[in-house]
């Protein structure tokens, strides 16, 4: 492999959206909901090699419609690159719709009748981006008609040409090569000549083939295995990847040997099942992590068994592919994770290392999700509380115009809430803001949720962006009857967020009149992460100096994937407020503020009281809030 190569792999082929049946058990004509993950065989691998640590790329054309936008931000997130991925206006992404019956039924719909992956022709193909990777991969379906074969067929021989290695995953689809009918997706095997012919071309090319028995078989052109791969193997020089189910794999790299019994196989992970479908582009997604790195066989083979068995266990496919570090974990710790979709260790970290990447290494935050404050606010001024919504749009505003002039550079928060800010909530969603929102009852002590016990419900129709916020009033020493109310109901919002997906922000503020000590919150935070809870997010009170400190060592001893502290700031004083910052400087783990009174407050009652417009209550608050921004930035020991 060449060191000059700045790429691991491009993958060419199919680019679609899953859309994967939520009621597991029935029959497809039955399902009543979907979610919407990221799909095609190509694209899978391309996002499953960027999540195991390659530099993957993707060759492929989607639609110019938001499935196909859907699809380029899906793989960028994941660091594929996708300077070729190309907008075909002419023609739609594909989608594929998936149903889970039981352990051996997976029916699927293929709806790829002249989609834009089909459509990749070879003036798509560049001979220098061919050439900047270690490897091109191609998928079966991609030779399956006469133009995407031309443009296979030219992207194989730019690789030649530039020593890139070649890498055909056979990937046999039968209703994609139009042996069935056209709902008939499910079934993976039809014999037929024309097909072994046609594969056949490619294999001379090739360095590496991995395929199924039932793919072999249809590359062979036989449906005895070992007849197969002798066929194969008098076509090619190429390694053969041999999957072998739940029995694991085979490499055989020369002669193939007489008999199924003398193959030797790098045993897989016995799990139970859940899905099957897209197993195989994780078991290669692995295996590429190994064979592009010059590992051993062994090691690549542990790699793609390991990915594969973890995929089996979940829902969906690209999504469901582990990180590096999760699947590093779980090699090490597979003989006691039978059941890795109940492993919680296995599964904190698939949800924090797969989470969308962008790091936040500051946040200056403008909240405005209060909502008994607002109300008593426009009931003191004789105000229509109905006027509250529209105050909270200029409240977007007022914080647009202060991170301009501030020059936040992206690092823009607020805290919005539904009650009277859905109209906020909907001006800033979308634009790359970081948005908490809240979801407990306003000063509820136990801590009560709005609209009742059901958060799982209630976060279905939340954008994944939003950042799920709850304030606790909290003390370590509470009453213990008080303590275990309120823990019960904070585990039941974590395990909804792991469900959801929503990342988690949980603010502690001890109690008005209890006794605060430097280890009053470090006591909160350790009590909270023993009952198995680990927020993406805390946000708390400012601190001493020693807290903080405390703070730093719990975070990174506990849960070193935490995104970090955010201050709040109760309606202090300015003064209080930059005092509270100067004391967070130097501990890297507090990223930033959220505060929200001491910023709109005095400008808010004079616009309720109709005493200023709007242009000049958002020039008040954003001038408020950039003063905030500059004790942040300026903050001393």
């Amino acid at each position: 492999m060449s060191n000059q190569k700045t790429l691991d792999v491009i993958c060419l082929g199919r680019a679609a959206v899953d859309l994967y049946a939520e009621q597991i058990g029935s029959p497809l004509q039955d399902v009543s909901s979907f979610a919407k993950y990221l799909g095609g065989s190509s694209c899978n691998i391309a996002y499953g090699t960027a999540r195991l640590g390659l530099k993957s790329a993707m060759l492929t054309r989607v639609g110019n419609e938001h499935m196909g936008t859907f699809v380029r931000e899906e793989l960028a997130r994941a660091g594929v690159d996708t300077s070729y991925v190309v907008t075909d206006n002419e023609r739609l992404t594909g989608l594929v719709i998936l149903g889970i019956k039981d352990k051996d039924t997976f029916p699927l719909i293929f709806y790829r009748k002249d989609c834009a992956d089909m459509a990749i022709c070879e003036a798509d193909i560049n001979s220098d981006y061919i050439a900047s990777s270690k490897s091109l991969l191609i998928t079966g379906t991609h030779f399956s008609t006469p133009e995407t074969y031309a443009a296979s067929r030219k992207a194989i021989a730019c690789a030649k040409a530039a020593g890139t290695k070649v890498i055909v995953d056979i990937d046999y689809r039968p209703v994609l090569w139009g042996l069935t009918a056209l709902g008939d997706g499910e079934t993976r095997f039809i014999s037929d000549s024309s097909v072994s012919e046609h594969l056949q071309t490619i294999l001379g090319d090739c360095d590496l083939i991995v395929g199924t028995e039932e793919e072999v078989h249809i590359a062979g052109g036989s449906t005895d295995t070992i007849t197969a791969l002798n066929k194969i193997r008098s076509l090619s020089k190429a390694t053969i990847v041999l999957k072998l189910g739940e029995l694991g794999c085979t490499v055989l790299d020369d002669a193939i040997p007489a008999s199924m019994d003398d193959i030797v196989p790098f045993t897989g992970v016995r799990v139970e099942v859940l899905n099957v479908l897209g197993a195989g582009d994780a078991f290669l997604s692995g295996f590429l992590r190994g064979w592009l790195t010059d590992k051993d066989h062994q090691t690549s083979c542990a790699y793609a068994n390991a990915c594969g068995a973890i995929v089996v266990s979940r829902h969906g496919c690209a999504p469901a592919i582990p990180s590096a570090e999760e699947l590093d974990y779980y090699i090490a710790n597979s003989a006691s994770i039978p059941r890795p979709d109940l492993d919680e260790e296995l599964n904190y970290l698939h949800r924090v290392t797969t989470r969308p990447p962008k790091e936040w290494s500051e946040i200056c935050g403008l909240a405005f999700d209060h909502r008994k404050q607002f109300f008593d606010m426009a009931t003191q001024c004789n105000a229509d509380p109905a006027r509250i919504k529209k105050l909270k749009q200029l409240l977007v505003k007022a914080a647009e115009k202060g991170a301009k002039k501030a020059g936040l550079e992206g690092n823009i928060g607020v805290l919005i809430d539904d009650t009277y800010g859905q109209d906020a909530l909907n001006d800033v969603t979308g634009k790359g803001w970081w948005i908490g929102r809240p979801v407990e009852l306003p000063s509820s002590r136990p801590i009560e949720l709005e609209g009742g016990r059901s958060i799982g419900d209630r976060l279905k129709s939340w954008p994944r962006e939003h950042v799920v916020k709850c304030l606790v009033f909290y003390h370590p020493d509470d009453a213990i009857e008080l303590r275990v109310q309120q823990e019960r109901q904070i585990k039941e919002l974590y395990r909804a967020c792991c469900s959801s997906g929503h990342e988690l922000l949980l603010e502690i503020i001890p109690p008005a009149g209890s006794s605060v000590k430097d280890d009053t919150l470090p006591r909160a935070m350790s009590r909270i992460y023993n009952l198995g809870v680990r927020p993406d997010w805390w946000k708390l009170p400012g601190m001493s100096r020693a807290s903080w400190q405390s703070v730093t060592d719990i975070i990174n001893t506990r849960a070193p994937h935490c995104r970090g502290v955010v201050m709040l700031g109760l309606d202090a004083p300015v003064a209080q407020l930059q005092a509270s910052f100067n004391a967070s400087a130097g501990f890297d783990i507090c990223k930033g503020f959220t505060v929200g009174r001491t910023i709109f407050t005095e400008p808010s009652k004079l616009w309720l009281k109709e005493e200023i417009n709007d242009d000049q209550f958002i020039d008040a608050a954003a001038e408020n809030y950039i003063q905030l921004i500059g004790f942040w930035r300026n903050r001393r020991a």
